[in-house]
């Protein structure tokens, strides 16, 4: 799954306590990003400067946002990211790891239309509201309206369904050939190459 335009508007949602509000947005991250990421062509492993000042010049990121990357996913390496695009917030740190755990969850978990796992995604961290006592900012109370303002986020980006390619190779006698290419045909297949093995 992934989205097709950026987010209409960001998505709020607050803690079952009342006390915590969080706004996401999502938009998608750009085809030649999403294929380097999954085919591990982008150190991910350096250090923030490094990635950042990448992203700058091969993929036009704004240098601050890209320096402001809490994560990929999923786990760490995945073709997603969480973005900080916060100003000035109060206890955002403390908070960070709940808000990256649920990141992680949901594009692990699978997306919104039918749980397929998230693809080209980012999604951007607009605000936090939080609640100035520690005890009413827990985990508990910060991961489900994370997890929820992610997944209304999607729904405000037109999410999409992408469609599994598999490269087969067939083999098989000259006298059912005609059979194999109309199950192609079908099935919307490509023949790259044909190759006849005299004696087989």
């Amino acid at each position: 799954e992934g989205v097709a335009i950026v987010g209409k508007e960001d998505c709020l949602a607050k803690s079952a306590n009342k006390h915590n509000r969080i706004y996401m947005g999502a938009e998608p991250l750009g085809d030649k990003l999403t294929i380097d990421l999954e085919a591990k062509r982008l150190n991910l492993r350096e250090d923030s400067k490094t990635v950042a000042k990448n992203l700058r010049d091969e993929y036009d990121w704004d240098l601050e946002e890209a320096r402001k990357i809490w994560a990929f996913g999923p786990e760490g390496t995945g073709p997603n990211c969480l973005v900080d695009a916060t100003k000035a917030v109060q206890y955002l740190n403390e908070v960070k790891d709940h808000i990256s755990t649920s990141f992680q969850q949901l594009t692990m978990d699978g997306g919104v239309l039918c749980e397929e796992p998230l693809r080209g995604v980012r999604f951007n961290l607009s605000d936090v509201t939080l609640h100035a006592d520690a005890v009413h900012r827990g985990a508990g109370q910060v991961m489900p309206p994370a997890k929820r303002s992610m997944q209304a986020a999607v729904y405000t980006a037109e999410p999409i369904l992408y469609e599994p390619l598999y490269l087969v190779d067939i083999q098989c006698p000259e006298d059912v050939l005609g059979g194999v290419y109309s199950v192609m045909n079908k099935r919307r297949g490509q023949v790259i190459d044909q190759e006849n093995r005299p004696g087989t």
